[in-house]
């Protein structure tokens, strides 16, 4: 019965989502009625229109029928559209709609609800391209004296015309009124951006301008996978300049705090052969909103090799009271993203954001920034599961499995030494990875969609770790008779988590949250389990008799006995059987010694690697 409701919530839901999804694709686009405006982040382009819109009469009397026909000009580049959405408005207040429509093309074609007027506007029903729509007209009862046509086209997502002046039409008798240019668009002002001659440099930086670059050090004039951030105060404004190699757009963020939300944003994406330089919001993990306002100057860009560089100057203190544009004489955390870009439409960033490591005031002092990709709570992650699994947890195997008959006759707190420190590193374990698991749900604040199958693997070696030290608390007493069971369920449950949370982590270092240098880190990783591995082997061989270090390695007591014959001495060497012993466990202790000095210089090597990354 539970799955069958979840079922049913879930069929329930899908056509919300898809209605989401698509909402503006399938054209319904009531919400833009009033100013006819997509929601594209993007601004109107101020391109001449390549399309024709003509109406089939010029006069008309009340409940008449007028064709009107969108179709691309013959003469243009444009040779489709795919989105559109036709209004009638009274010539005399372009805020009042007047009239009906009536479809001809159902298939490409859907009458919308416009101001609370049924069939009041016709818009698209798909992204398909378009050459032609042509929709009828009904003039209403009460019509206007004169009523024009108003026009929002869409060629694709960052290019699209918005309110364009259709034909006008009067009613019989009426002389129709000057038909003026359209100037009342709500289209945003738009500043052309020039060229940059030459590469942006890292000359100067700390010195007299603030640079944030990854790798550290970097030069984008010479390095075109350098990703490059510098700004510096001029007059009552400030300069900066991006760089970095991208697919398409490249971007910064100015951030109170080191986490994604309530940023002021700007980016430089590349459409087609420019780069269209904008500033933004973002409001939590959502697509930055493109702003409206026009506050960037100066504006300037460039396209080689693969990189998107631009630059441009913004103000101080905003002209007007935007709570979105930050005030640049404060202290922020700078952000750097880069990723891909569609039709002018960004998604989401490629790799994890730069972030710099302290907060710095834009107008401050020149600095030499550092940054980080990997948030530190993700790092401590890594690290807790390195220590965990890479090293406690195997040391504390080897301890168990070959060394329960040394040190006979000492103990621990009243238990064998063995078994004392194989508790203590298995305990350790639990611990590191409890707290490594909670980590990331602190930072994510929640489950993480994008990390594949990582999470679900993390989930089995937690449940695993957990069932462990459970299944230790209610094992029979030694001499029971099954125990066996115990011994077997326990050996597997052990070995299974191991190699579980070994794959994890390699999933893990190829993380975007914490993404180490490959393919040295690869091989390093590799490298730890390998060592493992040899070291089990030796002992193991060794305690199957087939690697007998004693027999080479003994110490001997000698005898001497008188020989009849020749009245000489012979020396006898017979072994002592306890000093064997001894040597056979002087042998494994410098296996052991030898394995965790392995171990623990690999391991520092890929700690140092994730505190810097």
């Amino acid at each position: 019965m539970e799955v069958l409701m979840k079922m049913r919530i879930v069929l329930l839901l899908l056509p919300v989502c898809l209605e989401t999804v698509i909402c503006y694709s399938n054209g319904k686009v009531e919400l833009a009625c009033g100013d006819m405006t997509p929601q594209h982040d993007y601004d109107p382009t101020t391109k001449d229109p390549p399309f024709n819109i003509t109406a089939d009469k010029s006069q008309f009397s009340p409940e008449d029928e007028i064709k009107v026909t969108l179709s691309m000009a013959s003469s243009g580049t444009k040779h489709y559209f795919k989105g559109f959405l036709i209004e009638a408005r009274n010539a005399g207040n372009l805020n009042e709609i007047a009239g009906s429509f009536k479809l001809i093309n159902p298939g490409i074609s859907q009458l919308l609800q416009c101001d609370n007027k049924v069939n009041s506007a016709v818009s698209h029903t798909s992204s398909s391209h378009k050459t032609e729509v042509q929709v009828i007209w009904v003039a209403p009862p009460d019509s206007p004296s004169s009523v024009q046509f108003l026009l929002t086209v869409v060629g694709h997502y960052s290019e699209y015309w918005v309110k364009i002046r259709g034909p006008v039409v009067s009613r019989n008798g009426v002389v129709p009124p000057p038909q003026t240019t359209f100037g009342g668009s709500i289209s945003a002002k738009t500043t052309a951006s020039s060229t940059l001659s030459r590469s942006f440099t890292s000359e100067g930086c700390g010195i007299w301008k603030s640079c944030l670059r990854d790798p550290q050090g970097c030069d984008p004039q010479n390095d075109t996978a350098c990703h490059f951030l510098s700004f510096r105060k001029d007059g009552s404004s400030v300069m900066f300049e991006l760089s970095g190699p991208a697919d398409g757009y490249v971007s910064f963020a100015l951030s109170l705090d080191k986490w994604m939300g309530n940023d002021d944003v700007y980016l430089c994406i590349r459409n087609v052969d420019r780069v269209d330089i904008k500033a933004a919001f973002v409001i939590g993990r959502t697509h930055p909103e493109i702003s409206s306002e026009n506050i960037l100057k100066d504006t300037a860009w460039r396209l080689s090799d693969g990189v998107i560089q631009c630059s441009f100057r913004r103000d101080i203190r905003p002209l007007s009271d935007n709570a979105n544009r930050f005030i640049l004489d404060q202290m922020y955390y700078l952000f750097m993203a880069h990723g891909r870009a569609e039709n002018g439409r960004t998604h989401r960033h490629d790799r994890q954001p730069l972030i710099s490591t302290y907060q710095t005031v834009i107008t401050g002092p020149p600095e030499d920034l550092t940054g980080s990709r990997s948030p530190l709570l993700i790092k401590y992650h890594g690290a807790f599961m390195l220590i965990a699994w890479m090293s406690t947890v195997s040391a504390g195997v080897i301890m168990a499995r070959y060394f329960k008959l040394d040190w006979p006759e000492s103990n621990i707190l009243g238990q064998k030494v063995w078994f004392q420190l194989h508790r203590l590193l298995m305990t350790l374990t639990v611990l590191l990875t409890l707290v490594g698991f909670v980590l990331p749900f602190m930072y994510r604040g929640g489950w993480s969609k994008r990390a594949g199958i990582h999470p679900y693997l993390g989930c089995v070696v937690m449940a695993l770790t957990v069932i462990q030290p459970v299944m230790a608390l209610f094992r029979p007493a030694p001499d029971a008779s099954r125990r066996y069971i115990f011994n077997w369920m326990h050996f597997g449950t052990g070995t299974i988590v191991q190699i579980v949370a070994v794959v994890t982590i390699f999933l893990g270092i190829h993380q975007q949250a914490l993404l180490l240098p490959a393919p040295w880190s690869t091989g390093f990783l590799a490298f730890i389990v390998v060592w493992f591995v040899l070291a089990d082997l030796v002992l193991e061989v060794h305690r199957r008799g087939f690697l007998p270090i004693g027999k080479y390695f003994k110490n001997v007591k000698i005898y001497t006995e008188h020989i009849n014959s020749d009245d000489k001495e012979e020396i006898m060497f017979v072994p002592d059987e306890n000093d064997r012993s001894s040597m056979e466990s002087y042998f494994k202790n410098i296996v052991l010694a030898i394995y965790l000095c392995g171990n623990l210089g690999f391991v520092t090597v890929l700690l140092w690697t994730i505190s810097s990354v």
